[in-house]
Order: structure tokens, then sequence, then C-alpha cells
């Protein structure tokens, strides 16, 4: 093998005056072998620890100062196989079980090569990128059964999105002004409304836009996990009263803790009979509209003023690929637009094309999130992403008889989608601090194996184990391998 092929620095390896190579040929060699070795990681993943915990001698390895001289792409290629890929989160594992945290697939991680290299900022002007942009739009209208007029938007994820969402409800109640007077101008004070299962990113947007925590009604939830919403209609009547002025109900398509879906119609005649946004955080459940068995229990998110959610969640999109979607483009793109001269619209040339994806939200520099998400659609097809959802689906239920049949073991919450909240409790009295304390290690350990990591969630104050069927690789056998697990190891620590 040629010095060229193996350790050429990037002093030696670049142009006189720019980052590109001298050698193509050198490049493309070494980039054939980097893309070999990330395909032979991905084919073998049942074969790998789902997690390991990192050795300190690793750690101390990224504790080096700035690097003033160049080094080889073949020796930072080696240092990323062997120091930082074996300790990765392990979300595309099969055992990995832990959060709602998709997998990624094959496909989107090609596009993504594709997107790096192509290098295009999707802020705006006149490029085909924009245009992949608008098809995955006009996908998600179609999904929603939204209109023509919906404005969409990729982000980094459902947080973005929620908060975005609260910017247009706030606009949309306290009218434009309030982008230049501020609220501290208005004499109405915005009171918005969520359940206690929601996603902690709902109260961080209503922080963040200046609401106000304490302005955020918690809503109690009902023995299915879901909005109480007689106590919905009875506090927003309360807050009028006291002169506030209800604004914004975020009601949740899966909800965090046990993945339960909110009735969602209903909230939609609470909202509409309020003149309230009506938002939903389907941070993942949303996806679920591609499952002609699960979309029916969605009756509702049609209606929505704004859905919040992640293509790299259930559509197993490689991360980042949040997405927002407004029924009220108009309103959208007026929370956000802000013309300078600098980003000067014209009719022709680059700077056509308007408006722009910054017209629609905070970020002017955007990375091409869509063309992973449009090869994954395009790709999968619908109805295969879809079939993905119903296995996972399928796998938690499977998971629950498997928990029933087991006299040590006790369901916690009712499994909606694919969300599964369960303890072993043992054969014998214990009480509640020592189950808490005996599930909370049967999780830590479980991690520690590298056979299956679960999450850990607390349940009307006992701990459980959460097991969320979120990546497309889980079959059967690691749903098995962690219930003989959590058996093996309860009953060693209950002795």
């Amino acid at each position: 093998m040629s010095k060229s092929q193996t350790d050429l620095s990037a002093s030696e390896n670049t142009t006189r005056n720019t980052l590109d190579p001298s050698d193509w040929q050198a490049l493309r060699e070494q980039g054939y072998r980097m893309l070999d070795d990330i395909i032979d990681h991905m084919s073998a993943l049942h074969d790998k620890p789902v997690w390991q915990p990192i050795p300190q001698a690793k750690r101390e390895l990224f504790t080096e100062p700035l690097p003033h001289g160049p080094s080889s792409l073949a020796s930072a290629h080696q240092r990323f196989m062997e120091d930082v890929l074996p300790y990765s989160l392990g979300n595309a594992s099969p055992g990995f079980m832990g959060w709602v945290v998709g997998g990624g697939s094959p496909v989107g991680m090609l596009a993504e090569m594709l997107a790096s290299g192509l290098n295009a900022n999707l802020g705006g002007r006149d490029q085909m990128p924009l245009e992949v942009e608008r098809q995955i739009l006009q996908w998600m209208r179609e999904l929603f059964s939204f209109p023509e007029t919906a404005s969409g938007l990729f982000v980094t994820g459902a947080s973005m999105a929620n908060m975005i969402s609260v910017l247009v409800a706030r606009n949309n109640m306290l009218g434009q002004s309030v982008r230049r007077q501020g609220l501290a101008d208005s004499p109405k004070k915005l009171v918005a409304y969520t359940s206690a299962g929601a996603h902690g990113c709902i109260m961080q947007a209503i922080d963040l836009c200046g609401i106000g925590t304490d302005y955020l009604r918690v809503i109690e939830l009902d023995d299915q996990y879901q909005m109480n919403l007689v106590q919905l209609k009875q506090t927003i009547d309360n807050d009028r009263a006291q002169g506030l002025t209800p604004f914004f109900i975020a009601g949740s398509a899966g909800t965090v803790d046990v993945g339960a879906i909110d009735d969602l119609d209903a909230i939609a005649d609470i909202a509409a009979a309020e003149n309230l946004w009506f938002h939903i955080d389907g941070a993942f459940g949303a996806m679920a509209m591609l499952s002609k068995k699960i979309a029916p229990r969605l009756k509702g998110i049609e209606r929505a003023d704004s859905i919040a959610f992640d293509f790299h969640k259930w559509l197993q999109v490689p991360y980042d690929a949040g997405f927002i979607i407004v029924r009220d483009g108009s309103l959208h793109h007026d929370t956000f637009a802000s013309p300078a001269t600098y980003l000067r619209r014209e009719t022709r040339g680059l700077a056509g094309g308007s408006p722009w994806p910054c017209d629609f939200g905070p970020d002017l520099s955007r990375g091409f999130r869509a063309l992973k998400t449009w090869f994954t659609i395009k790709v999968y097809g619908a109805d295969k992403l879809g079939s993905i959802i119903d296995k996972t689906c399928d796998l938690a239920q499977y998971l629950k008889i498997k928990v029933d049949a087991q006299p040590e073991l006790e369901m916690r919450a009712p499994v909606a989608l694919n969300v599964v909240c369960f303890r072993y409790r043992g054969n014998h009295a214990a009480t509640v601090e020592q189950l808490n304390d005996v599930n909370a290690n049967i999780i830590a350990d479980l991690h520690e194996s590298g056979l299956v990591a679960p999450s850990a969630t607390s349940i009307h104050g006992h701990i459980a184990i959460r097991a969320a069927m979120i990546n497309h690789r889980i079959e059967q056998r690691n749903v098995d391998i962690l219930v003989e697990q959590v058996l093996r190891l309860g009953r060693l620590k209950l002795l």
C-alpha cells in the first residue's frame, strides 16, 4: 500500500490554498474504507453490545489541547473506530429500548452523506433542495389532511417545533404588534394548558417564549393517562373568571412516559368553543398516521392548528429531523419574517424563490435535513414505514403478555402504543422504597450488561422499567432477553 493510501497528512494531501485534496484518488480510497467500516458496523449490530461504560483512559484521549498541525484522515478515522464508535448511545442497536430514540437506517445514512457533500444552506434562495423540503411539506399536508395553505419547516426536533407553535399562537392572540412591543405592553395575561403526561419541552417553550411557567396549567391525567377534559374545561373557566386570557392547548399524540394518546377530537372541540390554539405534540406518535391500524385512534389530529413531530423517531430518519406544520401559513410567516437588506428578495436569480424557510422560523443557517427524509420515504414507501410502526406496537403487546404471565412482574400503565412500563415486584412483601431501589438497579445492570437497554420512569411514586419499542431492528428475541434478564436480576436482588 502506498504512503498516499495510509499516512499522508492533511498538509501533504491538500492543495496549497484550499482544503481540497491534491490526490482525489487517495481520498476516494480512504472514503471507501470509511464507508465499508460503518456499513460493517451497521450490519453486525445484533452481535454488538447495546452500550458499554466508557473507560476513563478513553475519556482522557479527548482532553488534548487544540491541534495546530495536521494529521492524516486515516488516523482520524482509526481514532473514531477505536475510541468513539464503541461507546455511543447505542440507539441503533436492536436491544435499545431506552427513551424514544430512532435507530436510523442505511438509506438515511447514505442520503446524509450526499447532503453533506452538497453542503447546501437551506435558509433560502432559489435552489432545488428547497423544492425537496417543500415536497415533504406537501406529503405532510396530505398525511394530516391539512390545507394547501398550511406551512411547514424542518427544525432540530420537536422541542424547537413546540416552541415555534407557542410563538405563532401568541401572535395569533395578541397580534403582530407583540413582536415590537413585547408581552409587557399587552393588557392580556396569557395562559396555556397541557397535561401531566406532556413532554417537558412544552413547559420549556412557555418559559422561553416569555409566557412564564406559572401560566402553564398542567392538567391531571385520567385512568387511561389521557388529559382529564373535565378538569381542563373547569380550569379554563376559572382562569377566565380571574381575568386571564387562555390562548393555547397542547395535546399529546404519544405521551413521553407511557405513550398515551389524548382524546384529540374532544380537545379540538374545547379549543374551538373557547377560541384557543390547538397544538399537538406528536413527537413520535403523529407518524402513526402511516399505520392503517393506529391512524383511527388519532382522530382529531386533522383539526389541529399546528403539529410538532420528529422524522428521526418512528420514521427512522438519522438525527436530526424535526418538523412543524401550521394550518395558517400566513400567520406562521408573519410570526417570523424579518426583512433585511442583505436578504433582499428578487424575482430572478439566486435571490428568488420567496418566501424562504427563514421566514418561518428562527434559523437562517439550515442544513439539508429534507434529503434524508425524502430518501427514507421515497425508498421505503409509506406503507413499509407504517408496517414498521405496526411491528413495534405488536412487540409492545408481546412484552405486555409476557409480563402479565409472570407473577414476579407487574404492569404499571396501559400499553397504548409502543411503550411498556412494568416493574419487578418479586414473590414476597417488599416496601415501595425497596422495590424502587431494586428496579433502578436492575435498569443500570441491564445497561452495563450490553444485552438490552430500557429506561426508567416514575409512575405514582413507583420506579418502572420503561421499554420503548421504537427501533425497527427490535425483534421478539430482544424482548425475551429483556424479560429473562429482569427476572434473573430481580431474583438476585430480592434474595
